[in-house]
């Protein structure tokens, strides 16, 4: 397991806008991230019944930003290369609001990565229920790192 104090400062989310807690597996291809912060009251995309389904879409974004994180810190580069979501396709909710209590397990699936950008596949479970699930592009502003 890798606590966030030990990936938290390689992504560019911060404070309460990082929304995941913990990852409890990753290797080249896959993610497992976890987060109990959906119920609390300073989560920032919190309203007034909860946490709406369709921000667990910025859960498996999160996840991919981590994991290319984790890449690229594998293959000795320190800062990874911002990158900026440009797609969401074939999201499914399967509710309208996260249950409020409990872990969430968001997991993410690399695609295909290259210098350009990846494309993720994610889902988010509660309890062993799927909350949502889709497909996720990113791009890299800017061409190959130097």
């Amino acid at each position: 397991m890798l606590p966030k104090s030990d990936w938290a400062n390689l992504i560019p989310h911060a404070g309460d806008m990082c929304l995941l807690d913990a990852v409890l597996h990753w290797d080249v291809d896959t993610i497992h991230a976890t987060s109990e912060g959906h119920a609390q009251a300073g989560n920032p995309l919190r309203g007034a019944e909860g946490l709406h389904a369709v921000h667990l879409a910025e859960y498996g974004a999160q996840a991919m930003a981590v994991h290319g994180a984790l890449r690229a810190r594998a293959r000795g580069i320190e800062t990874a290369r911002p990158g900026m979501l440009v797609s969401l396709r074939e999201v499914r909710l399967a509710v309208e609001h996260v249950p409020p209590h409990g872990r969430l397990d968001v997991h993410a699936q690399c695609l295909y990565a290259d210098d350009a950008g990846a494309q993720y596949a994610f889902r988010v479970e509660h309890g062993g229920q799927l909350l949502a699930s889709g497909r996720a592009a990113v791009i890299h502003p800017g061409g190959p790192m130097p």
